[in-house]
This record gives C-alpha cells, sequence and structure tokens, in this order.
C-alpha cells in the first residue's frame, strides 16, 4: 500500500476547500448513535430534520470545524418526491451503520462545481432550523465514487453546526481513500483545492477511513460495514 500525494490544486479560480464533515448512515438515528458511541466514546448530540428529504439527523463535533454527522430516514416524515440524499432510500432496516461519505466545505460552490471534473450534481437551496447551505449532490441521491468523492457545501449562515457543538476532545486526524486505482481519484480531489488532511493511498479492498484522536487513543471509522478499528 502506498500513498499517492494529492496534486496541487489545478484550478487556480476555485477557492480551497476543507473537510466539513464526515457522514455515517443507519437504518435509524438510535442506532446510529450507538455506533458512534461503542467507536469513539460519544454519543451524538440530537440535531434536527430536513423536511425537504425526509431525513433527521445527530451531530458530533470532532474539530474546530469539522463534525461527524449521523443520518437516518425520518419515520416520521412524509416520503419526498426525489431520492433522498446518500442512498438512504436503497439502505435496507438490517444494514448496519457505516461512514458512507463526506462533505467538503468552500466558499464558492458554483465556481467548484464548474471546476469538479465530474458530476458532482446541481446546487441546491437547503435548511434546518436557523442554518442555511447550498450543497451539491447527484439528483438520484447516490454516492459520487462509492462515497470516496465528496458532496460540497457551502455554508449561507454565519454558522456551521460545529461551532455550536459541545467540546469532546474528539479530532479527525485524517480522512483516507484506499483503492486499487487511486490516481483519479487524487487528481479529481485536487481539481476541488482540496488538501485538508485527505490521503488517497493504493490498497484493497476499497474503503473510506476515519482516523480520530480521542481521550483513549486512535479509533477509525470505515465504509466498510461492521469493520471496527482500534489502535
Amino acid at each position: 500500500m502506498g500513498l499517492v500525494p494529492v496534486p496541487e490544486a489545478v484550478s487556480p479560480g476555485v477557492n480551497p476547500t476543507r473537510i466539513d464533515h464526515l457522514v455515517v448512515t443507519a437504518p435509524t438515528l438510535e442506532i446510529g448513535a450507538q455506533y458512534v458511541h461503542r467507536v469513539l466514546g460519544f454519543r451524538p448530540e440530537p440535531g434536527g430534520e430536513h423536511a425537504r428529504m425526509g431525513t433527521h439527523n445527530r451531530l458530533l463535533r470532532i474539530g474546530a470545524s469539522t463534525y461527524l454527522e449521523v443520518i437516518a430516514v425520518n419515520p416520521d416524515a412524509a416520503r419526498p418526491h426525489h431520492p433522498r440524499w446518500f442512498e438512504l432510500d436503497t439502505l435496507l432496516p438490517d444494514a448496519p451503520p457505516r461512514l458512507a461519505t463526506w462533505v467538503l466545505r468552500t466558499t464558492d460552490i458554483h465556481a467548484l462545481a464548474t471546476a469538479a471534473p465530474i458530476p458532482i450534481g446541481p446546487v441546491l437551496s437547503m435548511s434546518r432550523g436557523d442554518l442555511r447551505w447550498l450543497i451539491a449532490f447527484p439528483e438520484d441521491g447516490s454516492l459520487i465514487l462509492s462515497g470516496f468523492f465528496p458532496y460540497v457545501i457551502q455554508w449561507v449562515s454565519d454558522e456551521q453546526p460545529a461551532s455550536r457543538l459541545p467540546e469532546t476532545g474528539l479530532d479527525l486526524l485524517s480522512l483516507e481513500v484506499r483503492d486499487p486505482e487511486p490516481d483519479r481519484i487524487a487528481r479529481s480531489l485536487s481539481a476541488l483545492g482540496c488538501q485538508d488532511r485527505v490521503n488517497v493511498t493504493r490498497g484493497q479492498p476499497s474503503r473510506l477511513i476515519a482516523r480520530i484522536a480521542t481521550p483513549w487513543g486512535e479509533r477509525q471509522l470505515s465504509s466498510i460495514p461492521g469493520e471496527l478499528t482500534v489502535e
């Protein structure tokens, strides 16, 4: 397994980007919260509902401006007339929770969508409570490159969730994208100006790994369902 460098950004008009949050999908919020607690030692805080998408979430701070989101279908919400994001419509009731993908933060989402070397979907306006943001994702709700390539977000409100969450002592050390053919992923990420704690490595099986510092040592979240690694 070898590290594949993310090249210098090739789109000078695109502002530098940063990891905004990680996304853990689960059949229910409680199942997802239990998984995060088991791995990281903290239960995610109550978040809220996404009326437009028929989903709801719980959140956990993993850095000064980074957080983890557990997201699931909201059983009390009406089913939207369009696919839900993060492939939640295809999640089976007995599916294990997992790190499904990640979200990249920018200050100019329209420029980023134009510069992206692969389609990232239309830019949509979203809200939850007093939070407002723009987000791009495929219209069919799919994960881009199986979740290895991020959704893209631009916060419109003055704050984003991490600043409102309690301090935990957790800190995202790195996000590793592991794939047998990593060069395309590395080139695509460079076009988004992404060099924030993201490592693209050669290896198999393909997986997304978040390495997180905790008060009890490093812990890892994986995109492979049921994989639990403690170092």
